[in-house]
């Protein structure tokens, strides 16, 4: 009788952890996953918009929610505000090359998302049958 060797865990890519409580990925995973980070790099992802187009993009946020979440995603490096200096003032979001790099990352998971939650939230448990 011929025994196999054991299976061997997965090698996890996180080599430092992405589990303790003082890992700084936490506060940048925090930032683009919350639900308005995420649809707010989706939006930019198609190119440049402004702040009524963004608020209109993505129903549903407040203006609080929108400066909030645009003033994070602009500090933690991506994106960008370009503001015009014309009366009235106009104020132009794009994504950064760090931004571009997340929003083309993200894609294919939001891709999902939105291909498979109708029949997730439809059964009511979401687990697989």
């Amino acid at each position: 009788m011929k025994v196999s060797p054991p299976a061997s865990a997965p090698v996890s890519p996180f080599p430092d952890g992405i589990f303790p409580a003082g890992c700084p990925s936490r506060i940048v995973l925090d930032h683009v996953t919350s639900k308005w980070g995420v649809l707010i790099l989706m939006a930019l992802a198609e190119g440049p918009q402004r702040w009524s187009e963004l608020r209109r993009r993505a129903e549903g946020i407040s203006e609080k929610m929108l400066a909030q979440t645009l003033k994070t995603l602009e500090g933690d490096g991506f994106l960008r505000r370009d503001a015009q200096p014309v009366i009235p003032p106009r104020v132009d979001y794009s994504l950064s090359d760090r931004g571009q790099e997340l929003a083309a990352l993200m894609l294919p998971l939001v891709a999902w998302i939105a291909g498979h939650a109708t029949e997730i939230i439809g059964t009511g448990s979401g687990r697989d049958s």
